[in-house]
C-alpha cells in the first residue's frame, strides 16, 4: 500500500505531519476515507474523530469543524481544535458535558444561555470521550 502525507493544523501548532497509509475524516456529508491516488477534493469537517494508519497502527484524533483538502497524495486538516486520543483529559472532558448539559436544562427563555453554544459544547465534549475511551 502506498502513502499520503497528511497534516493536521490548529491555529496553535502542527498537531500530526506524518506519511499515513489510510485517513478517514468526519465530513459534512459524512465520514470519508483517503488512500494513496484519492481525485482531489476539498471538503468542510464536522466535529468528529479522525482516524489514520501509519507504520500498521491506528491512531485517532478529536477534531472540531475545519476544511480538509486531498491533492497529490497530501491530506490537508485545518480545524480550529485538534487532540491526539491519548493527550484528551477524560475527566476534564466529562465535566464539560455536565457544564454543558447543566446550560441546557435551563428554560428556553433565559437571556444568559447560548443554547447553540451549549450544544455544540456538548456535542465536542461527547466526541472527545469517545475518541478517548477508544485508546483506553
Amino acid at each position: 500500500m502506498g502513502t499520503l502525507h497528511l497534516e493536521v493544523v490548529t491555529p496553535d501548532k502542527v498537531v500530526v505531519s506524518q506519511e499515513v497509509e489510510t485517513v478517514v475524516a468526519p465530513g459534512l456529508l459524512g465520514e470519508f476515507g483517503v488512500l494513496e491516488g484519492h481525485v482531489p477534493f476539498l471538503t468542510g469537517l464536522v466535529p468528529g474523530e479522525l482516524r489514520y494508519t501509519a507504520d500498521g497502527k491506528v491512531q485517532a484524533l478529536a477534531v472540531s469543524t475545519g476544511f480538509s483538502e486531498v491533492s497529490n497524495n497530501n491530506v490537508s486538516i485545518l480545524v480550529n481544535s485538534a487532540e491526539l486520543a491519548t493527550e484528551i483529559d477524560l475527566e476534564r472532558a466529562r465535566r464539560a458535558v455536565q457544564r454543558a448539559q447543566e446550560r441546557l436544562a435551563k428554560e428556553r427563555g433565559a437571556e444568559d444561555v447560548d443554547f447553540l453554544r451549549a450544544e455544540g459544547a456538548l456535542k465536542r465534549a461527547i466526541m472527545r470521550i469517545k475518541v478517548a475511551e477508544k485508546k483506553v
